[in-house]
């Protein structure tokens, strides 16, 4: 196996990328790997369940990408995790076990963590698989960040939220790197608004797209010539199956649009697009969908609850997210005034250029060399300590 990892003077990071499958670890990964790939003092390879590798098929040649085959199901895929990511790590000689999913393999060497995922949900969940699956999520968490050697939380929201209140000798093993937003997403000043409202996010219930359907059953009756797209993937069968009962309920068939998840280029034309575009997430550690929106111009109607204010700033029309009542009413309010969404968009774009991918990876490439070189002076690899 060493003779198939030759040693350069690089750092050697493994990142473990088996549990970003969709949403925003995928627009993560995709956007921050072939970053980090081109920082001349580190070699980046990504770890992933053979089905994901079409979701990561053009990323920069400098990422070596690994496919593997496992049990790729929640409680399997940890056991993996757990007992052979570590040795594979090892095999390869692995300087930094990176792993961006709020836990990794607890005995790979120089493990650092992004805490991203938010536990918060745990408490409005009923069902009994869902609850243990959040109750894993949570219990991992609280081990990784014990037992890592550096984390990072892309807001300051994440790292209050998911240190789980540990001394201030924990916290401070926690930077704060915000996500970026690639340049894509841009204003356009020709293309003309039209009347839908957009919602951009995988499909579950922390997303609280119950509650913007019973919004939206009272902005049609004050705006019956509004409908509302939906972009994202259903990754909750019964949820999703919920939401199109409540849809049929209301009356709001043919009003009401699942897109399914599309690409970068058709989510460009939907923000560019949207009279209002609308967050209704209960809780949030970042949110890449509003800086998407943002960036773009959108006027935003938006949750006033976890990290969303300190990401949107003053970009938009807050609202209590369990509220349907006013919901609806901040929507209406942009819907109805052309003064209100031009100022939102202007203030959407200033507030959007606070953000890059570029400084991210530059944040995120210092975390896992300091992380590197604390394995130095524990005794680390002398090709380390040359690149340095």
């Amino acid at each position: 196996m060493s003779r198939k990892f030759p040693r350069s003077n690089k750092i050697r990071v493994l990142v473990n990328g088996i549990h970003a499958k969709s949403g925003g670890g995928v627009t993560y990964l995709r956007n921050i790997l072939p970053l980090l790939a081109d920082d001349d003092d580190l070699d980046i390879h990504l770890i992933l369940h053979r089905d994901q590798s079409e979701l990561y098929g053009n990323l920069s040649e400098k990422v070596r990408v690994h496919p593997l085959e496992f049990d790729n199901r929640f409680f399997p895929a940890l056991v993996w995790e757990q007992l052979a990511l570590p040795v594979r790590a090892r095999s390869m000689s692995a300087d930094v076990t990176f792993s961006p999913a709020n836990y990794g393999p607890l005995f790979a060497p120089n493990r650092v963590i992004v805490l991203s995922n938010s536990l918060a949900v745990f408490g409005r969940e009923t069902r009994l698989s869902r609850r243990l699956y959040w109750i894993g999520l949570a219990l991992m968490t609280g081990l990784s960040l014990l037992t890592c050697t550096k984390a990072i939380a892309v807001s300051r929201y994440a790292r209050n939220a998911l240190t789980f209140g540990f001394g201030s000798r924990r916290r401070d093993r926690v930077t704060i790197v915000n996500h970026g937003v690639n340049p894509v997403f841009s204003p356009d000043d020709t293309v003309d608004r039209e009347p839908h409202l957009l919602a951009v996010s995988d499909i579950y219930i922390k997303k609280n797209i119950h509650t913007l359907i019973e919004a939206m059953a009272t902005v049609h009756r004050r705006r019956p010539e509004i409908k509302l797209k939906i972009a994202g993937r259903s990754i909750d069968a019964g949820y999703m199956g919920e939401l199109r009962g409540r849809i049929a309920e209301l009356g709001l068939a043919g009003v009401v649009e699942f897109l399914g998840e599309k690409r970068t280029d058709e989510l460009v034309d939907l923000y560019r697009r949207c009279l209002v575009f609308v967050f209704p997430s209960t809780v949030e550690t970042f949110g890449i969908p509003l800086i998407e929106a943002m960036a773009c111009g959108a006027p935003i109607a938006c949750s006033n609850t976890a990290a969303m204010p300190e990401i949107v700033g003053d970009a938009a029309e807050f609202f209590s997210p369990l509220d349907a009542g006013e919901m609806a009413s901040r929507i209406l309010a942009i819907a109805d005034d052309p003064a209100l969404r031009r100022e939102l968009g202007l203030r959407a774009t200033k507030q959007a250029a606070g953000y890059s991918w570029s400084r991210a990876a530059s944040e995120t490439a210092d975390v896992i060399k300091n992380a590197a070189r604390g394995k130095m002076r524990r005794g680390g690899s002398p090709e380390v300590q040359a690149a340095r």
